[in-house]
């Protein structure tokens, strides 16, 4: 709680005396996830300093600001989040910093909410995992682009050309994803994950998505969340299901182990990347990378 109340105060402190102006002429940007400060700095490139708060294997639903977070929030000329309350620890943050005149930009929440998965299980009703469907991704790609340039004029067409760039680079990755995904029967699409973070791209490509946590991570998966799902396996005939990164895979393993005491078997499939990339320098580290090893992981195992 003392901590708590530390963060706030010291938000009050530095916007008190928060210098706005660029430092080495570069904008100072602050992201949130793995996947938007990998966007940012393909949008962006050298021409802006980029901080990412959380790291490979960081789950952002439980992650709390440290009083160095603070800092480099407040300093910060832009900030980018997902928003729809997957930071949920970060909320308040972003709250007491929009009334400090400075508002972090959540790029999920300039999504048409008429086309988002409802959710009960956060504050903004919908499932915030957006990420995993490309063409919204595509539209983060859009906003940081179009903020970039409205903050920084002067290397406004750079940041533009990045962008048509990369932008390239997700369309190609659309085609790539659909061809592999072709390989496997409909019949045999049903994914299993410590939890429902695929929800978007079981829409996309036509997969029954099922997490034994559900679409937070906060929650745990009781006994009868496992026995239920194994049920599931056993009847649906899945062959593997997946751990995730940024999950503890004790779930899986033991969702694996009730399967096993009812006679019979499935495999662990690998270790999918869900709320936050591989570690930087590795293909897995850029959302390219992660989204082709994830769909080569899925497909590979299943059929």
């Amino acid at each position: 709680m003392k901590k708590h109340i530390l963060i706030f105060s010291i938000i009050s402190v530095f916007f008190g005396c928060k210098n706005d102006k660029k430092d080495n002429g570069k904008l100072n940007i602050v992201t949130t996830t793995t996947m938007i400060t990998d966007l940012v700095k393909n949008i962006g490139g050298d021409y802006i300093n980029v901080q990412g708060l959380m790291g490979s294997g960081v789950d952002p639903h439980l992650y709390k600001a440290s009083e160095g977070d603070v800092s480099k929030l407040v300093n910060a000329d832009i900030i980018f989040y997902n928003g729809l309350h997957l930071e949920g620890k970060l909320v308040e943050v972003f709250e007491k910093m929009e009334k400090s005149n400075k508002t972090p930009i959540a790029l999920a929440e300039e999504i048409d909410k008429s086309t988002l998965i409802g959710s009960d299980y956060f504050a903004s009703n919908y499932d915030p995992h957006v990420w995993f469907d490309i063409d919204y991704f595509i539209s983060f790609g859009r906003e940081v682009s179009r903020v970039l340039q409205e903050n920084d004029p002067e290397n406004a067409q750079i940041y533009e050309e990045n962008w048509q760039n990369y932008y390239k680079l997700l369309l190609s990755l659309k085609a790539d994803i659909i061809l592999k995904i072709e390989e496997l029967p409909k019949e045999k699409r049903i994914l299993v994950t410590a939890h429902d973070a695929f929800n978007y791209f079981g829409k996309a490509y036509d997969f029954e998505v099922v997490g034994l946590q559900g679409l937070s991570t906060a929650t745990e998966a009781g006994v009868q969340d496992v026995q239920k799902l194994a049920a599931f396996i056993i009847e649906k005939n899945v062959k593997a299901i997946f751990v995730e990164s940024s999950v503890p895979k004790r779930t899986i393993e033991a969702l694996q182990a009730a399967v096993k005491s009812k006679g019979h078997e499935v495999t662990i499939g690998g270790t999918l990347y869900s709320d936050a990339l591989g570690n930087a320098g590795s293909e897995e580290g850029t959302y390219i990378g992660m989204f082709k090893y994830n769909v080569n992981t899925i497909v590979n195992a299943l059929k």
